[in-house]
């Protein structure tokens, strides 16, 4: 992780642009500090002490829950504009960090400091108000994954997150291993269900690629259960 020097009107600007309030965007510029961080690195990990507040100006990390096995299921991403709502969760209840992040793509983050961090939630409403409204919006996207991992079958998920991937192309980029971590499950269970889908004709598999040959008929699959 590497320190950015940054103006203080600068950072404000790209907050800004983000989609940030004024008022919000001047009260982290003049507080934070920012920081690259590249690809393959991990923010953080089970254990930590959540040191600083984070909200990523670009790229994109992903947060997961990771087995001793090794077995992962990635709760959800952090984007350009969003903060973490698991560090901001262990911040406020001062805990430590329960998850993984790991940078998908270079990145660079807005950091606050923990002290710094909690007089803004006091000092400053525009501040507290957004932070709070990311928190409690991020918490119900966590739930849904809950949701979705208990209450839906399998080949339906899977489904899903081939036809998200593909979009309009027809065409999903991801290993087996990628769609594992995604949906929660062995590697191994994802290619017995690719290999069915690809036996009844839904799919053609390739060495990282997936290419839907009948939207209509694994939509139906999607929304089945």
């Amino acid at each position: 992780m590497t320190d950015t020097p940054q103006s203080r009107s600068d950072l404000a600007g790209r907050l800004g642009a983000l989609g940030l309030p004024p008022e919000t965007a001047t009260a982290i510029a003049g507080a934070a500090k920012t920081a690259k961080l590249r690809r393959g690195a991990v923010a953080f990990r089970p254990g930590d002490e959540p040191a600083h507040w984070l909200l990523v100006l670009s790229g994109r990390l992903r947060v997961s829950l990771v087995a001793e096995t090794g077995r992962e299921i990635v709760l959800y991403r952090v984007g350009p504009g969003e903060s973490c709502v698991l560090t901001t969760s262990n911040l406020l209840a001062c805990t430590p960090q329960s998850a993984e992040a790991l940078v998908e793509e270079d990145a660079e983050a807005v950091l606050l400091e923990a002290a710094t961090f909690r007089r803004l939630l006091g000092a400053s409403a525009a501040f507290r108000d957004d932070a709070l409204a990311a928190y409690a919006s991020r918490l119900s996207e966590l739930v849904h994954v809950l949701e979705d991992t208990v209450f839906h079958a399998l080949p339906q998920r899977l489904a899903r997150a081939i036809l998200a991937r593909a979009g309009e192309g027809g065409v999903a980029r991801a290993t087996h291993q990628d769609l594992a971590a995604e949906l929660g499950t062995a590697r191994e269970v994802i290619t017995r269900t690719l290999n069915a889908f690809s036996r009844d004709g839904l799919v053609t598999l390739a060495r990282g690629e997936i290419l839907v040959r009948d939207r209509e008929r694994l939509t139906t699959q999607a929304q089945a259960g």
